[in-house]
């Protein structure tokens, strides 16, 4: 209700500003009229029957279908196909109307303006050219069925049970996610506020800590300066005390010859306090010969003395560690319900649904909203191993399931069910990763055919890349590689999806022109093969992670 009303005052808004103050008061009436607070089909039904057919606007009703159309273009192929059938429907109802009121010259008037329109669609309206020139249209086997009761009846019901799915159950009109969207921007202005606050203390307490290091660099300790000197330990440890007014944690490694190292000794730990709790750091740190853990301040410089080991230096400055700001976990959710190991997990393009998928072939996928319990909404058996997943770039509706047996099916997210149901070739039973383009209605399947080794990448064997055209569901092309290429397991599109990036298990990582269809170049990133590749923010890099324990730019 709340983002109903916050778009009634937009529209009142914009019709004021422009002026439109005839519309105002017609928008006003209506308003003051509406009981349903929703959308309401009768009063479609009502604009196409009995207002743009009865008295012959054409223009009219076809402006609307076209609008319906518009809007269904981002959904799922089978509303925009059923939309296409009612609006033939509607056109020859319109016809038919017109010849039943003796006005055949606005049949021919409504061919004049929309007929070569009507033809490039469908060759079967050539037959309906002639119906102003018949005597009795109405007895021709060819338009007899279009004068009867029940075909206008059942043409009323299907418009009316269409205009009801398409709106009250898959569509929101933009303005309704106006009022979501303003509440977003308020939050996240209110958290930019607290996280200003909290650098501004943070801050505060990085001038406070640099001016007690200040005082004591100016004053220091000769006593504990001569102890650490003359004590004489051993290079297996060394214990030095702070200052009381240094409250830093403080760590100890050096590189000393033939690689020597000093292990770290047990300190006195410190408890912070935070605006949003204590934080109680740990009383021990241990640290390696080859990492040195250091609190380090503006200036880069250190406070602390030098220590020395049989009248050589093994350490020099000490360094605080950077200060990052406290990270708090706001809210957190456990989703139940898989029965095996989940081995895949992505978010949709909003993040408001998670698929995750788990080895028994199960996929689930659950609404995520941080102000209501998570509730799951679909689970899918698939009866395979789940290889891929991967969301619509442009909703959240459409999810597609790559499988090892070949299958990928396109998941409807608000309709429950498998809108598609594509396969690959015989020779490329595992569908190892989908990629959707986030511009262009496509997507790029990686799929590969079976190998004879015993390890996950030897029993994959050459690549194959499918473009699929994702209005038809059918193959557009597929991407060249080359003869016997190894397997494809990780795909990328830039950001306007006219560069595609794939990488393979010999370590390549090859670059397509996804206009032209042709592989652009390539390069070996890694000693073996890639498990992710992704495009930076720059798009310029490109990041890399290798079953060789290497991350690539």
């Amino acid at each position: 209700m709340e983002n109903m009303q916050y778009a009634e005052e937009l529209v009142r808004e914009f019709l004021v500003f422009r002026g439109f103050t005839n519309t105002l008061q017609a928008f006003e009436k209506e308003l003051a009229t509406d009981i349903g607070k929703g959308f309401q089909v009768n009063k479609i039904l009502d604009l196409i029957f009995s207002v743009y057919v009865p008295k012959f606007q054409p223009e009219n009703l076809i402006g609307l279908l076209s609008f319906f159309k518009q809007c269904l273009l981002s959904t799922e192929t089978i509303f925009v196909t059923t939309l296409s059938k009612l609006e033939v429907s509607i056109l020859r109802y319109y016809i038919i109307h017109a010849i039943q009121s003796g006005r055949t010259d606005k049949v021919t008037e409504f061919f004049g303006m929309n007929g070569n329109d009507l033809l490039q669609r469908d060759q079967e309206w050539i037959s309906w050219f002639a119906i102003p020139y018949l005597k009795n249209p109405s007895l021709d086997p060819r338009f007899r069925i279009y004068f009867s009761k029940e075909w206008f009846d059942a043409l009323h019901l299907s418009t009316r049970n269409f205009l009801s799915e398409i709106f009250n159950g898959t569509r929101i009109p933009a303005l309704l996610k106006i009022s979501s969207e303003r509440n977003t921007v308020k939050r996240l202005k209110k958290d930019i506020k607290h996280l200003n606050l909290k650098l501004s203390q943070l801050q505060a307490l990085l001038e406070e800590k640099e001016a007690q290091l200040c005082q004591s660099r100016s004053n220091p300790s000769t006593a504990m300066e001569e102890s650490i000197v003359g004590t004489g330990y051993s290079t297996d440890s060394v214990t030095r005390t702070l200052p009381s007014s240094v409250h830093e944690e403080q760590s100890i490694s050096s590189m000393v010859a033939n690689e020597a190292y000093i292990p770290a000794i047990p300190y006195g730990g410190e408890t912070e306090s935070s605006q949003d709790g204590d934080v109680t750091r740990p009383a021990e740190a241990h640290v390696s010969s080859s990492k040195l853990k250091s609190h380090v301040g503006k200036s880069g410089k250190s406070n602390g003395h030098e220590i020395y080991h049989d009248g050589c230096s093994i350490g020099s400055e000490m360094q605080r560690e950077e200060e990052f700001p406290e990270v708090k976990v706001e809210f957190q959710e456990t989703f139940l319900g898989h029965t095996s190991s989940i081995s895949r997990c992505r978010f949709s393009a909003s993040g408001d649904n998670i698929a995750s998928a788990s080895v028994d072939g199960t996929v689930r996928i659950w609404t995520y909203d941080s102000s209501t319990p998570a509730s799951r909404n679909a689970t899918i058996y698939c009866g395979a191993e789940i290889m891929s997943l991967e969301w619509d770039c442009k909703s959240d509706r459409l999810l597609l399931i790559g499988t090892a047996d070949g299958g990928i099916k396109a998941w409807n997210v608000d309709a429950k069910r498998v809108v598609c149901d594509l396969n690959t070739t015989e020779g490329f039973p595992s569908v190892l990763d989908l990629k959707c383009s986030p511009v262009e209605p496509i997507f790029v399947s990686a799929a590969a055919s079976k190998g004879h080794g015993t390890s996950y990448v030897d029993k994959l064997g050459f690549a194959s890349l499918t473009v699929w055209n994702m209005r038809t569901w059918k193959p557009m092309t597929v991407l060249p590689l080359g003869k016997d290429p190894p397997a494809i397991t990780s795909l990328c599109f830039n950001h306007n999806g006219k560069i595609l990036a794939a990488a393979a298990t010999d370590g390549m990582i090859h670059m397509f022109d996804m206009s032209a269809g042709l592989q652009i170049t390539g390069w070996p990133a890694h000693d073996s093969a890639i498990s992710s590749v992704l495009f930076g923010p720059d798009e310029t890099s490109i990041f890399s992670l290798g079953t060789d324990g290497k991350a690539n730019i």
